[in-house]
């Protein structure tokens, strides 16, 4: 047995957990990740889509520009051959949905974490976990089968639906599955479809069809006369038949690069902490992948607690046990309301019954005629809709998602490339900080409005929404 002491453990080396990693390294933290898979072994997961909030996200710490060039970006979409939703109303500068793979927002993910030191971890499982007043000790299994004792002052599962983190704290994982058989597959299409993105089916049948943007496309499809196990082998010709059930065509699909089978469930966790461990992304919350949300929230899970964990690791928080509670009152109820959206756009594209298909005939009648709140429900799709309950005593704004502001030091997000609070105030200006501020005047980051005659004074914290305001 060997042990190694690291501030935080970080299990699992998704998207939530790199980006998770990333942050506390760039702050000084000593992070250390493990993974189960062997490095380079490549997650051809489901994911596909990143929404503006998330791009928001990855532009503060520097990575949206370069992501946006391994995809393709979407204004429009349609749902159930009827309902468009139109995106470039959206108010940020990434409004839009880029498609790309999920191994790609990964890739930049990991590049980030290996350069800000992050200690990484391949081919490690974990078997036991066990907390005290001062950490949590995991009990793992190293690559060659060596066992290994890992000592954190604070541990993240963010492995996956079947956590084992989760699993080691004894939380129920309660919810169901709301829909089987789900084929997916990335092909090459002979002719190019008319809408960009769209959504359709029957009722019986469904079937959505996004471009990557270099040639391929990413095709989903579901049939109720063809119920079976995700082990049961799918095809070409099976995804071919569903496409043309729900599309009235297949565009000619061939040269699949990738198929598979899952089914989707919707459970939550009761609790994102318990003691010094936490939990994020599908570890936490997993939900039908319809409307494209799964990866995005858990990227959101990543960026609120991150800063938070650091907070309390430099010794700024007024009160850590306040300061991290407020991850769980944040996230879960946003965990809860995506299980709601993505499961209502499932149930209303599975609509099959003459009153269920008038619900959603009337439901897209609605969006189409009624432009605030066609904006609405795309501002909560994109996560730009998000925003948590004002503390006691920070100011009527805060809790809300700060736009991307143009001050005289540049751009709102540029600022927060730094990983730290940004302050802005008038020139000239000191503000005194709320006594309840998780920061110090030395990892502050202060800004200037261009406008003279502006006289608020607005912190913003890391993940980009406002900590308090006066005005």
């Amino acid at each position: 047995m060997s042990t190694t002491d690291t501030d935080v453990l970080v299990i699992g080396a998704g998207p939530t957990g790199l980006l998770l990693a990333g942050d506390l390294a760039t702050a000084g933290i000593d992070v250390t990740l493990v993974e189960r898979r062997p490095h380079g072994l490549g997650n051809m997961t489901r994911a596909f889509g990143v929404h503006a909030r998330t791009l928001e996200q990855l532009d503060a710490r520097g990575l949206a520009d370069e992501l946006l060039a391994t995809g393709t970006t979407l204004a429009t979409a349609r749902l159930f051959g009827r309902l468009d939703l139109d995106m470039t109303r959206l108010p940020t500068r990434f409004n839009h949905l880029l498609v790309t793979p999920q191994y790609e927002v990964e890739r930049l993910l990991e590049r980030r974490a290996v350069a800000a030191g992050v200690t990484f971890r391949y081919g490690t499982e974990l078997r036991g976990l066990r907390q005290d007043a001062d950490g949590a000790t995991a009990e793992l299994t190293d690559a060659d089968g060596t066992p290994l004792t890992l000592r954190a002052r604070h541990l993240v599962g963010a492995d996956g639906v079947r956590s084992s983190v989760r699993t080691a704290l004894g939380l129920p994982f309660p919810g169901r599955s709301v829909i089987r058989s789900i084929v997916l597959a990335d092909v090459r299409l002979a002719e190019e479809p008319a809408d960009s993105f769209s959504v359709s089916g029957s009722g019986d049948t469904f079937a959505f069809l996004a471009p990557f943007g270099d040639g391929w496309y990413r095709v989903m499809g579901w049939t109720r006369t063809r119920q079976v196990a995700d082990s049961e082998p799918v095809d070409l010709d099976e995804v071919r038949e569903i496409a043309r059930l729900a599309l009235g065509t297949d565009y000619g699909m061939h040269d699949a690069r990738w198929i598979s089978r899952f089914h989707s469930d919707e459970r939550q966790a009761p609790a994102y902490r318990v003691g010094r461990a936490f939990l994020a992304g599908d570890a936490a919350h997993v939900h039908s992948p319809a409307g494209g949300q799964g990866m995005n929230t858990g990227l959101q899970d990543a960026a609120n607690l991150s800063w938070r964990l650091t907070a309390v690791l430099r010794g700024e928080a007024p009160d850590p046990e306040a300061l991290l509670d407020g991850y769980q009152s944040e996230r879960h109820p946003v965990g809860a309301m995506v299980l709601r959206s993505s499961g209502t756009i499932v149930r209303l594209a599975m609509a099959h019954t003459p009153l269920t298909r008038a619900a959603r005939s009337l439901a897209a009648r609605f969006l189409n005629a009624v432009p605030p709140a066609s904006a609405r429900a795309m501002s909560m799709i994109s996560g730009l809709g998000v925003s948590y309950a004002p503390a006691p005593g920070t100011g009527r704004p805060s809790g809300r998602r700060a736009p991307d502001v143009h001050l005289r030091e540049g751009r709102l997000y540029e600022l927060l490339r730094q990983g730290e609070f940004v302050l802005i105030a008038p020139e000239g200006a000191a503000p005194t900080l709320p006594a309840t501020a998780p920061v110090t005047p030395k990892h502050l980051v202060r800004a200037t409005w261009p406008d003279p005659s502006k006289k608020a004074a607005v912190l913003v914290r890391p993940d980009g929404y406002v900590h308090w305001a006066r005005h």
